[in-house]
This record gives structure tokens, C-alpha cells and sequence, in this order.
């Protein structure tokens, strides 16, 4: 897929959302959604010292 045909999907023009990827402004409510576009799974979690993990797995 195109970054244009992502932007698309996303409702966002590629040239906003090519500011935000450098800026490093990517919001992880939007990583949920590019996920979901790619049909792919974004996971983010803390992971402690010990292993112990907690992991956001939905857009809050």
C-alpha cells in the first residue's frame, strides 16, 4: 500500500501525516488506527525490571 493510500484510509493527507513522522508527533490512538488498516496488531507496553508486563492492547 501506498503512503498515500494509507493517508487516504486514514483520513489524513500524506502531507500532514509525513510532518507528524518527523516531528515524531504520531499519536498511539493513530498507530491503533494505522494498525488496523494493515489489518496488522500495534501493541505498546510497560515492561518492569523483572519482566512484568502490562500492555495497552485497545485505543483508550
Amino acid at each position: 500500500m501506498s503512503l498515500a493510500e494509507l493517508c487516504r484510509r486514514i483520513e489524513q493527507t500524506p502531507q500532514n501525516f509525513y510532518k507528524k513522522l518527523q516531528r515524531g508527533t504520531v499519536f498511539y490512538k493513530e498507530m491503533f488506527v494505522i494498525a488496523e488498516v494493515l489489518d496488522i496488531r500495534y501493541e505498546q507496553a510497560f515492561i518492569f525490571p523483572n519482566g512484568e508486563k502490562i500492555e495497552i492492547n485497545k485505543c483508550l
